[in-house]
């Protein structure tokens, strides 16, 4: 039986979608979750704990901490730098956070009064 074009442009069609559809499961497969802190969680002196990891785009950090004392703001540079929040920044403060890294640098403070200040506060730079 000969098949029209119409077949092979739907042979074709289907063939792009599965093809994204992979592509998207593989991104997802290959993200990174990373518990902020280690065992200790998101608490002071913080600025260490990204050192020697290898952090991209997609990749989740889980922030664990007292919701009753802590939270975790993703900032800008000027926020991150003066321990400041800025007009519009993303709060979390469930205590158990979990935020997807964008592709650049990645800002995060605690903004309890004297904790950023104290070292509560990352800079990830996500590649």
């Amino acid at each position: 039986m000969v098949q029209g074009r119409g077949s092979a442009n739907q042979a074709a069609k289907f063939t792009i979608a599965l093809l994204l559809c992979l592509l998207v499961c593989l991104e997802k497969v290959d993200a990174a979750t990373y518990t902020v802190g280690g065992s200790n969680g998101w608490t002071f002196n913080m600025a260490n704990w990204p050192r020697g990891k290898r952090f991209r785009a997609g990749d989740v950090l889980v922030f664990n901490y007292d919701s009753t004392i802590h939270n975790v703001v993703a900032v800008n540079r000027g926020g991150y730098t003066n321990c400041i929040t800025p007009a519009g920044a993303k709060v979390y403060n469930s205590g158990k956070d979990q935020v997807k890294l964008a592709k650049g640098l990645n800002f995060f403070i605690c903004n309890t009064a004297g904790h950023c200040e104290s070292g509560m506060k990352i800079a990830i730079t996500a590649v």
